[in-house]
């Protein structure tokens, strides 16, 4: 469910009409709903909730690659909310937006010792080790400063799903976490430290995960280690379930919801007395946002193909060419008339900067207002200045009110981060 409906005809996002946000900002620009990520946070936490007998006191953490601006991370951290983080920037965000450094997780293949250092600093809750050599190096980052961070072991269980052959991350070939016979080895090492505290295991399989079943042999792996470890005389009282549950881009009606989602992670735990960790990113984000477009022109060839030529281009969405992302398009106010096919593309000088092919609307002109919905998540944090177009801005919605969490640069302040170079 989202907050974008026709009030008079045209689309608002709750109490703000997009024709008027895109008079005041300009297009292309994101725009985010407050209702949206409150609602989708408060069923998580209605369903963690629920099942606290089992899952512990459930810390849900928002993955900030799926959204990273301050104004959304801070709206979900006033609402209790963690978050799940890849970097020192991400760590940076979201301390700034507001979450106590106890409810940060970091992840990530690649992390730096500059980084592990600034993470041990900020007081992060867990940093999830996903490699031996990592490990070593966090023992060496730690020792140097008289500490001991608390960390879980990232498992890769076999199990790879997603939407996408580029959002799945739990397969044997993908460079995520700790091969699964590894695993109980390399948890033992770390517990034989004194400059590392391992409190548990980790898994994240994919992103855009439309059924349950892989979700639970992943968990159900996770749960055959952790009494495996404990077997083994060691302490395991965390895990960390990941993210991964699918959206209705397509309108689907048959996804399984939060609250099915939540209890089979509950019936896999049953008895372990742990406490688990959601890390939602699309789940929270992606319905809570529309990328607003407005049409330039529709360019029609004779073979009778139309082809409607946005403002915004692939550097401002880049899921459809990065990988074959349905995101569905509505007018803001649609003109009467049948439905007309069109290829929905971008002004970027690129063969793939292309929304969608063949896809009917209702009639297009040149100036009116398009909306691609579902765009709350990997959008904004995607874009870039390719073809020297300012970066699109963000707004956020609450309610009748609304602000600019992210200016369009304009063109001088593009060029003052070049200084040119002092022989030129």
């Amino acid at each position: 469910m989202h907050h974008f409906e026709r009030i008079d005809g045209a689309l608002h996002a709750e109490g703000v009409s997009l024709e008027a946000l895109a008079g005041a900002v300009g297009t292309p620009v994101y725009v985010y709903s407050t209702a949206t990520l409150t609602r989708h946070y408060g069923l998580l936490r209605e369903a963690a909730d629920a099942h606290r007998a089992v899952l512990g006191d459930a810390l849900i953490a928002f993955a900030v690659k799926a959204n990273a601006n301050l104004s959304v991370l801070a709206t979900l951290a006033r609402l209790g909310c963690g978050a799940d983080t890849v970097s020192e920037g991400e760590i940076r965000r979201a301390l700034k937006a507001g979450v106590p450094g106890d409810r940060i997780v970091f992840s990530g293949v690649g992390k730096t010792d500059a980084e592990l250092a600034f993470a041990i600093d900020a007081g992060v809750r867990q940093i999830n080790i996903e490699s031996a050599v990592e490990l070593d190096r966090l023992i060496a980052v730690a020792a140097g400063r008289g500490a001991s961070p608390e960390i879980a072991i990232r498992v890769n269980p076999d199990v790879g799903a997603g939407g996408h052959a580029k959002i799945t991350t739990g397969g044997a070939t993908d460079k995520f976490g700790v091969p699964f016979a590894d695993a109980p080895a390399l948890y033992a090492r770390a517990a034989a430290s004194p400059h590392v505290t391992p409190v548990g295991l980790a898994c994240h399989i994919g992103s855009q995960i439309t059924t349950l079943e892989p979700l639970e042999a992943a968990f159900r792996a996770l749960r055959g280690m952790t009494l495996d470890l404990r077997a083994r005389g060691l302490t395991v009282s965390r895990l960390d379930l990941g993210g991964g549950l699918g959206v209705p881009y397509h309108g689907q009606s048959d996804l399984p919801s939060i609250a099915d989602y939540v209890a089979m992670a509950a019936g896999v735990l049953e008895g372990l007395e742990v406490e688990a960790a959601f890390e939602p990113g699309r789940l929270l984000a992606a319905n809570a946002g529309v990328l607003l477009s407005r049409v330039i022109q529709i360019n029609e060839r004779g073979d009778g193909r139309r082809f409607a030529v946005l403002d915004a281009g692939m550097n401002d969405l880049m899921r459809p060419a990065l990988y074959d992302a349905f995101h569905d398009l509505v007018p803001v106010r649609p003109r009467e008339g049948e439905s007309v096919t069109y290829d929905l593309v971008g002004p970027i000088c690129e063969s793939t900067d292309v929304f969608a092919r063949d896809r009917p609307s209702s009639p297009l002109q040149a100036g009116d207002l398009v909306a691609f919905m579902g765009a709350g998540a990997y959008g904004a944090v995607l874009a870039s200045e390719y073809n020297s177009r300012p970066l699109v801005p963000e707004v956020l919605v609450d309610g009748d009110r609304w602000a600019v969490v992210r200016a369009r640069p304009g063109y001088d302040e593009m060029f003052e981060r070049e200084p040119t170079a002092a022989w030129l």
